[in-house]
């Protein structure tokens, strides 16, 4: 089955093919300065390029569905219902934070947690086992502080993505690890959507709505 995947949730601009489990190719770029609406489709024409199938074998599409930039996500999913209604080919939507811990799972950490700056001191998070990869703690959006996370003081602990550049600022846990260049990638959404796939877990196309969560913390929706 070949398989197109799309993540917008970050800075990260990512796009990737693959055949089931083989990745064919990745284009992506991180950017301050959020490159997803000049860049997305773009990166899907050289993927597919590089991979070397046409738009029309696409048998599937794979979409980071969030937590992340609002704007990003809303350009993500338009792109993916787009290409699944002229397709006629099913949505699979995955959480961001997955797509995160995945090249770190089997390591040496007893526990993963994501970090997506939001704004100021918040960030997007959960807790993943470091082995598994199986969800610790629900996906939520968290306002660090000195104290957060203190219940994790006695496990080593890697915090992944650009919030933990201000996460190591105030959280001083004796066995943590910081990684801050980590953002969201389509070829890390591979492992997940197959799983899914097999499944049969597709979203409604009409109806999906990325994970936005901020909604969830009275943050109206801009129209």
């Amino acid at each position: 089955m070949k398989i197109l995947y799309l993540e917008t949730s970050s800075k990260n601009c990512s796009v990737a093919v693959s055949d089931h489990d083989k990745l064919l190719c990745i284009c992506e770029e991180v950017s301050e300065n959020y490159k997803q609406s000049e860049s997305l489709h773009t990166y899907v024409e050289w993927a597919l390029e590089g991979a070397g199938i046409p738009l029309s074998e696409i048998e599937a599409v794979s979409l980071g569905k969030g937590p992340g930039s609002y704007t990003g996500l809303r350009i993500g999913a338009a792109s993916a219902k787009g290409f699944c209604y002229g397709l006629k080919v099913p949505l699979v939507a995955v959480n961001s934070l997955e797509s995160m811990i995945d090249p770190f799972l089997g390591q040496n950490y007893d526990l993963i947690v994501p970090l997506i700056d939001a704004r100021r001191m918040e960030v997007y998070t959960a807790v993943y086992d470091g082995q598994t990869g199986k969800e610790i703690s629900v996906t939520e959006a968290k306002i660090l502080n000195e104290t957060s996370f203190e219940e994790l003081k006695d496990k080593k602990v890697l915090f992944v993505g650009d919030g933990a550049r201000k996460a190591k600022e105030v959280i001083h846990l004796p066995l943590a690890i910081f990684k801050d260049d980590v953002f969201p990638s389509a070829q890390y959404l591979v492992k997940k959507t197959l799983e899914k796939l097999e499944n049969k877990e597709f979203e409604d196309i009409a109806y999906f709505e990325p994970f936005y969560l901020k909604d969830f913390h009275g943050v109206k929706k801009k129209q």
